[in-house]
């Protein structure tokens, strides 16, 4: 059987409530153990912070089993002492009991980097867990291995698909806790996994487990059950004769979307463009030529007939114009007045008077 790891855990609780200081939800410190246990078997677990300020929290962290370290704030600096006294009970821890391999740090305070880098000397490892947000690069960096708060909630959701999946058969909570335990041990071995491997893992999760409250005879049974339901698959050790996992789906199988469809085709021709009625040029004043009024190619103006000018003399005035003149009122002329109207009269009369006398002499012989 492979060699557990012994953990001792210290939470520097003050960092990690500067990371939640924007969130809506609270920190779950059952989130943190459940992916710790799967590393190895926690022998101690220990909380540093000033927890009058922390009141809200002392509930669950008791019940998850943690050692609550009161350190006070002090007044005048308005810093504490938490981060130092974790330091030196993590190095009374390592030279003092020695079946302690790997320690865990859950903060992402820069400060922890000479503690990481003296652990390290002395043989252990050191896992590093923290909020993203709070988190330093270099303590990231120092530790063999870090873990974000922000990752355990992703594998969360991942474990309750699996829950969902398995609750269909008629394994039950059985098959759900199964496939959330194959799920951790593909993280952590690298190798094959082993049946006794397996129920170690749950057996560190939950201390009262056993097969034959779910009504197996053994661990064995159990596992044929599961691939019976399609689960996983199983084979055997040539050298133990035990079961080992090869395969398992820990999750539903995605299902393929319907294809959306088509776009519509383009339209092969574009829309008829709109027709914008012409407006008609309005007649403008007849052109004269360069030649003036006497040029031998005097255009013609509209609505003069051709035959009058022909048989004109060129000094003989034009015709009169067809457009009719628009008589004034009586009364009524450029100059205004009562004898603005005699005025007019009296040249009309001059006007026929005239035309009369120049009829006459073109009738004498």
């Amino acid at each position: 059987m492979a060699e557990v790891s012994s953990l001792a855990v210290f939470v520097d609780f003050e960092n990690l409530a500067l990371g939640f200081q924007d969130r809506k939800d609270r920190f779950d410190i059952q989130r943190v153990l459940r992916r710790l246990v799967e590393k190895g078997k926690i022998i101690v677990k220990r909380g540093y912070a000033d927890w009058s300020r922390y009141s809200d929290y002392k509930r669950s962290l008791h019940e998850a089993g943690l050692e609550l370290i009161e350190i006070p704030r002090r007044a005048l600096t308005g810093k504490n002492s938490a981060d130092i006294r974790l330091v030196v009970d993590a190095m009374d821890m390592s030279y003092g009991k020695e079946h302690i391999d790997t320690f865990v740090i859950v903060s992402g305070d820069s400060d922890f980097s000479p503690l990481v880098a003296k652990l390290k000397e002395n043989g252990k490892r050191v896992l590093g867990l923290a909020m993203r947000k709070s988190s330093s690069d270099l303590l990231v960096n120092a530790c063999d291995e870090f873990i974000f708060y922000e990752e355990l909630e992703a594998e969360l959701a991942h474990e309750r698909t699996a829950l969902r999946r398995s609750r269909t058969g008629d394994g039950g909570e059985v098959f759900a806790l199964l496939l959330e335990t194959l799920t951790a041990l593909q993280r952590e071995v690298a190798g094959p996994i082993l049946a006794s491997m397996i129920k170690d893992t749950i057996r560190r999760k939950q201390p009262s487990f056993s097969e034959s409250a779910y009504g197996y005879r053994s661990f064995s049974a159990l596992l044929e059950a599961a691939q019976a339901a399609g689960f996983l698959q199983l084979s055997t050790d040539p050298r133990s004769g035990t079961y080992v996992v090869t395969e398992f789906q820990a999750a539903a199988p995605a299902t393929t979307p319907p294809a959306r469809a088509t776009a519509p085709p383009a339209r092969a021709t574009a829309p008829p463009a709109r027709r914008v009625p012409q407006r008609r040029p309005r007649p403008g004043p007849a052109a004269v030529p360069e030649g003036g009024a006497g040029s031998a190619e005097e255009t013609i103006p509209a609505g003069v007939n051709s035959e009058v000018l022909s048989t004109a003399d060129k000094g003989a005035p034009p015709p009169p114009s067809r457009r009719r003149r628009r008589r004034r009122p009586e009364g009524s002329g450029p100059e205004g007045g009562e004898g603005a109207g005699d005025n007019g009269m009296r040249r009309s009369r001059r006007r026929r008077r005239s035309r009369v006398r120049d009829t006459a002499r073109e009738a004498l012989p």
